[in-house]
């Protein structure tokens, strides 16, 4: 699978779960709260086949008030048949919440 498979992918889940919300936002639960996001961007660079059939991308999404959000995706799938099955906030405004750390060729998180 290319970069360019994982970024179609990601975008196209995004795009579709905004279609399906009433008011066109991307909606992730973070701290009890229901944020409604936009799409900034892709972090093509970042994009990365996991092996075994995952993927990881990490996006840049804004609120309506000017927050910005970094939220890290874990897929599985095939070209044009990707699945999400994790979605979690990483950073908030810059901030980072968790870093990465590669242990033995495994990435993990820690904590900011």
């Amino acid at each position: 699978m290319s970069k360019a498979d994982i970024s179609a992918g990601i975008k196209k889940h995004i795009g579709s779960e905004a279609e399906k919300s009433s008011d066109k936002k991307f909606h992730v639960n973070y701290q009890s709260k229901d944020l409604a996001l936009d799409l900034i961007k892709v972090h093509d660079d970042r994009l990365s086949d996991l092996g075994r059939g995952k993927y990881f991308a990490c996006v840049d999404m804004k609120t309506t008030d000017g927050k910005t959000y970094d939220i890290d995706f874990f897929l599985t799938g095939q070209p044009g048949n990707m699945k999400v099955v994790e979605t979690t906030v990483h950073k908030v405004d810059g901030k980072p919440l968790y870093n990465w750390k590669e242990e033995n060729g495994y990435w993990k998180k820690v904590k900011a």
